[in-house]
């Protein structure tokens, strides 16, 4: 059996959390016995019952800072520690160093199997945001690189990624393992969502709908996005935010005190994957110059749905775009983001060529991805053997 291993799984919709959870299922739907571990979290009794395979939650608070994530509190549920210690592993790849990675490290110490973790965040500066010592940042970032180095093989989702990674101090082999997206769609249905809801959001043809799905924290460059569109509040457009996060309340300031309120909808968390499919269906340009990602889920979920993203150039999720061919990109200043905004909205044309070719070249299935991950899986269980003698 694998076991799946992270701090947060759906209902809280994040990419790492989409990740594990499309490990999980398509493992399943391969003829894999696979087993979630994470925390629990609110409203997520629907999510057991539905799911195919074992999802053992363990006890958690809420992070008052950082909602809607939980601290998990493994060591006070008997319960849960009862299975937890007869879990029959072969191996176990843990999405995240903290609470359920230091699980997933005794449970391959215990059973003798191989671990695998995934690097897939920019750790410091969520630490830098709530933690006021660089003292403390640094020894947290230095825990963090000792779960990494107790693992039998680190993966990365691009190869951008690597150099944060060695920033941090890891001095390990790495492996880059993509990551896919659930939402290919034939071309045709792509259309008939579209009309819908644009239809239903009541917007005019001639409009032109930008898009941002995320957390709605500051650290994935939202104040970049409003300040750009303020320049340019003159133009017909609508942009729609979905997600939620800590900074809800000091985006919606924000938005006031720019006078973007006629131009801006907050739609919050969206649990339902078809109509986010619709949602990103509808709109022209993707805008996501977040310089905190690593390899994010929405720019390839909006990718296939034949939505271009408006990036950063010096960004590390932007290693994915070749620029005016399956994307764009500018440089980290707002009137540069603002006037390609511009040119884009006054050429159609060019935002579907770039959407269509998008969804060739950036959109990868979570089932081509697992086939890849189950062959590696393999391997890495091989090697494992020969060189613990077994």
């Amino acid at each position: 059996m694998f076991g799946i291993f992270n701090d947060n799984f759906p209902p809280i919709m994040d990419g790492v959390g989409m990740t594990a959870q499309n490990y999980a299922y398509w493992l399943h739907e391969k003829g894999y016995e696979v087993s979630v571990v994470t925390p629990y979290a609110p409203k997520s009794e629907h999510i057991i019952k539905a799911a195919k395979y074992p999802i053992y939650r363990y006890p958690s608070i809420p992070i008052p800072f950082r909602p809607p994530y939980r601290l998990g509190l493994p060591y006070i549920a008997p319960r849960f520690l009862y299975h937890w210690h007869r879990m029959d592993f072969e191996l176990i790849h843990a999405h995240c160093p903290f609470t359920t990675g230091d699980l997933a490290v005794q449970a391959t110490r215990r059973q003798q199997i191989p671990l695998v973790a995934t690097f897939h965040s920019k750790y410091r500066q969520d630490f830098e945001h709530n933690v006021p010592s660089k003292k403390v940042v640094d020894w947290m970032v230095k825990k963090i690189i000792r779960f990494f180095e107790m693992a039998d093989e680190v993966w990365i989702p691009q190869a951008a990624v690597e150099p944060t990674l060695r920033e941090y101090g890891f001095t390990g082999h790495v492996e880059v393992v993509e990551n896919g997206n659930d939402f290919y769609t034939p071309k045709a249905q792509i259309d008939a969502m579209r009309k819908e809801m644009r239809d239903e959001l009541g917007l005019l043809p001639e409009d032109t709908m930008l898009l941002f799905v995320g957390q709605h924290i500051w650290e994935k460059n939202i104040g970049f996005i409003l300040d750009a569109l303020s320049l340019i509040k003159d133009k017909p457009f609508q942009l729609y935010m979905v997600g939620t996060g800590y900074a809800v309340r000091e985006i919606r300031h924000k938005i006031s005190a720019l006078g973007l309120q006629d131009h801006i909808t907050l739609l919050g968390n969206i649990h339902d994957r078809e109509r986010l499919k619709k949602i990103d269906a509808a709109a022209d340009l993707f805008l996501f110059p977040s310089l905190y990602d690593n390899a994010p889920l929405v720019v390839r979920e909006a990718a296939a749905m034949h939505t271009p993203a408006l990036m950063l150039r010096e960004s590390t999720a932007a290693e994915v775009i070749n620029a005016d061919v399956n994307g764009f990109l500018t440089p980290n200043d707002i009137h540069a983001y603002a006037k390609q905004i511009t040119y884009l909205m006054e050429h159609p044309d060019i935002l579907q060529r770039v959407g269509d070719k998008a969804s060739t070249t950036i959109s990868r299935s979570w089932e081509n991805v697992i086939e890849e991950v189950i062959l590696r899986y393999r391997d890495i269980q091989q090697s494992y053997k020969f060189k613990h003698g077994k």
